[in-house]
């Protein structure tokens, strides 16, 4: 059962994973961030996913409160530059960048010899570390790798989430185990994911993390649309009935957490560091 959306305007939710820079949210920007206001959606984490078009991503996220942005390249970048340590976190030295990523592993959808992702997933992480930031976490087909190489650099020590969550219970409980959050997309409305369910509906509620991943995974009822954040509230809604808890109680916990994980968000913290003084990778 799916709340009507007049209802979301009760709680306050927070899209902790979007691509508002896409060519598809970006045009229709204004008329997004209304929607999100009349529906509770009070902010939205947009993700970096290359270092070539993260100077419009921190652009747009300056203009508007209550955007907040990553730094990192998505594993399925293969033809891009390649982030170093020291570009990645002079990049985070902006105050309005919360989070290192996406990054991780995808086997999914590239074959071959796929060391490059490897190597690119330690880079982040010794830059989370380095610049004092979670992680934003993407693994497809890719459990034990991207467990191993996150013991083995010490993402614990920053910590982070796993995004667009379609993995096992043993690997949420894993990376759990390591200081991490584990994020729900639209995915966990679909009828046929019904092993996800189950992880959305056991683990720990100081855990969980809702997203969209918009402008991809539309929940359902919007499923095969344009997704955009104000969708959220319907993910939130769905682990709210598969946990058995109110609606309000998801709001309240999923935005606690990602103010806990991404702490320069968090209400009266001021950071000190100022816009990046990083070159315009377009013009390198």
């Amino acid at each position: 059962m799916f709340y009507p959306f007049i209802a979301f305007r009760f709680s306050m939710f927070i899209d902790s994973h979007c691509h508002l820079d896409f060519p598809k949210l970006r045009s229709r920007l204004p008329e997004i961030l209304d929607n999100m206001q009349q529906q509770g959606v009070a902010q939205a984490l947009c993700v970096s996913v290359n270092l070539p078009d993260w100077p419009e991503l921190i652009a747009m996220v300056r203009a508007h409160e209550g955007l907040w942005a990553s730094v990192g390249v998505h594993p399925d970048y293969e033809d891009t530059p390649e982030p170093t340590v020291e570009a990645l976190v002079e990049f985070a030295r902006d105050s309005r960048v919360v989070a290192i990523g996406e990054t991780g592993l995808d086997y999914f959808r590239i074959e071959g010899d796929l060391e490059w992702q490897r190597e690119r997933f330690r880079v982040h992480i010794r830059a989370a570390r380095q610049a004092g930031l979670p992680l934003i976490v993407h693994t497809r087909q890719a459990c034990d790798d991207t467990l191993r190489i996150m013991a083995e650099e010490g993402a614990d020590e920053v910590g982070g989430v796993l995004h667009c969550f379609t993995e096992s219970q043993a690997m949420a409980d894993a990376a759990i185990a390591m200081n991490f959050y584990i994020s729900f997309s639209g995915i966990v409305t679909f009828k046929n994911a019904r092993e996800l369910q189950a992880v959305a509906a056991s683990i720990p509620l100081e855990r969980l993390l809702i997203e969209t991943d918009s402008p991809y995974l539309a929940p359902v009822p919007h499923r095969g649309k344009v997704n955009d954040p104000s969708l959220v509230p319907h993910v939130a809604a769905k682990i709210a009935e598969l946990r058995g808890i109110p609606l309000e109680a998801v709001a309240e916990a999923s935005t606690a957490n990602f103010h806990r994980l991404f702490a320069r968000t968090a209400p009266g913290v001021k950071v000190t560091t100022g816009p990046s003084s990083a070159k315009d990778l377009r013009h390198e």
